[in-house]
């Protein structure tokens, strides 16, 4: 019997339990969003402040849908990490597929059952046909805590295990970075929430991290 699951309604504990993943407490097990990060310049500050006070404005009219969180938010930090341009290229909307086979018992009967999870990425980062940057915007107004689960569902269909694979949810306002590694056991980490409610402008923190995982991956 197959079963289908749509990757937004997996859950953590769900993860957890079908796929054996665990939440690394070690620091040192995610250190690129906060360990020799690069500087960014004035003039990459100056946009980035631009895309602050865009979304902010955009955003007192209606609440942004996620199309409009990639315009105004998303595609401006991709530029400037530098993941439009050689070795990296960018593909959208791109289907995945995961499965584990398990047995369900019951008191009546036991049968094989297979569970297959579906669902798209709102953008894939790729080079040479690796998974390297997944980025999941959500509405403006979904919690991250909902994508993350999602988000972690797509990377443990990164086809080189040996690679650990780097993920940003975001829904315009809040963002939070994922590594997952996929060797002697599946684990990953979350870095700290970056929100642009706050005085200072912590899109600067964000392309700092996209480009030290740009660098870390090229």
């Amino acid at each position: 019997m197959i079963q289908v699951i749509q990757a937004q309604n997996v859950t953590l504990a769900y993860l957890k339990k079908k796929f054996a993943l665990y939440k690394s407490e070690d620091e040192q097990f995610f250190t690129e969003w906060f360990d020799y990060i690069p500087e960014i310049s004035e003039l990459e500050k100056q946009y980035l402040d631009r895309v602050k006070n865009n979304y902010l404005n955009v955003l007192e009219n209606a609440p942004l849908l996620e199309e409009a969180v990639k315009l105004v938010v998303l595609s401006p930090l991709l530029d400037l990490a530098g993941f439009y341009r050689p070795p990296f290229y960018i593909a959208t909307e791109e289907s995945v597929e995961i499965s584990e086979d398990f047995i369900i018992d019951d008191e009546v009967t036991t049968e094989d059952t297979k569970e297959i999870i579906k669902g798209k990425i709102d953008v894939l980062v790729l080079q040479d046909q690796l998974w390297l940057l997944i980025i999941e915007s959500k509405r403006s107004s979904f919690s991250l805590a909902k994508a993350i689960p999602q988000a972690l569902t797509y990377m443990l269909a990164n086809p080189q295990p040996d690679r650990p694979t780097y993920s940003l949810v975001m829904n315009g306002e809040d963002f939070q970075f994922i590594k997952l590694i996929k060797q002697d056991k599946l684990m990953y980490a979350l870095s700290d929430r970056f929100t642009l409610y706050r005085r200072e402008n912590e899109l600067y923190k964000v392309l700092n991290i996209l480009k030290k995982i740009g660098q870390v991956l090229n």
